[in-house]
């Protein structure tokens, strides 16, 4: 893994590999996370794409857990990755960096086929088992959602996060070149 080093102080490195300067481009964070198939999976997605993907901490695994290296097996070290010790550490880099934050919720009111993305947008994910709190909810400059059948609550985390990327690169002209 890569990691990107917004600000030393707000972040914790997972390993000690090569750390770049963060661009001005689009990421994926992830709220607390606790299912590392998940978030392996997401990384995955990340590194394939081109997308930093920002940690925001405490996960409910350990980083080094066996499961959370299989789903992203060796993407992982391809990855760009930002840890992020809590929510106010992030909050502060985010307001560093610019760029609005683009919240996927169930609660959302707008379907994320109806939203323009901007090439800076951070597009954040909920925990797995209890989404975001109030205070992120807040924070957010969009709640987006996923069109889902009625009566049906929602999507695997990284199938969500993978749909609404897609979506924002096409918008963006962010995919890589081929």
């Amino acid at each position: 893994m890569q990691f990107l080093v917004p600000k030393k102080e707000l972040i914790v490195p997972i390993m000690p590999f090569q750390v770049l300067f963060l661009e001005f481009a689009m990421r994926l964070a992830l709220f607390e996370p606790d299912i590392p198939q998940n978030t392996g999976a997401l990384i995955r997605l990340g590194a394939c794409l081109g997308v930093t993907v920002e940690i925001i901490e405490p996960c409910g695994f350990l980083l080094s857990d066996r499961q959370f290296r299989r789903a992203g097996m060796d993407y992982l070290e391809l990855a760009d990755v930002v840890r992020h010790t809590s929510w106010d550490a992030w909050r502060a880099s985010h307001r560093e960096l610019g760029g609005r934050l683009v919240l996927l919720t169930s609660k959302g009111s707008v379907p994320y086929t109806d939203f323009a993305f901007s090439p800076d947008d951070t597009l954040m994910l909920g925990r797995e088992s209890a989404g975001v709190p109030a205070e992120v909810h807040d924070a957010a400059d969009a709640r987006l959602r996923i069109p889902l059948m009625r009566g049906l609550r929602s999507l695997n985390v990284a199938q969500a996060g993978a749909m609404v990327l897609g979506e924002a690169l096409r918008q963006t002209n962010g995919f890589p070149a081929p």
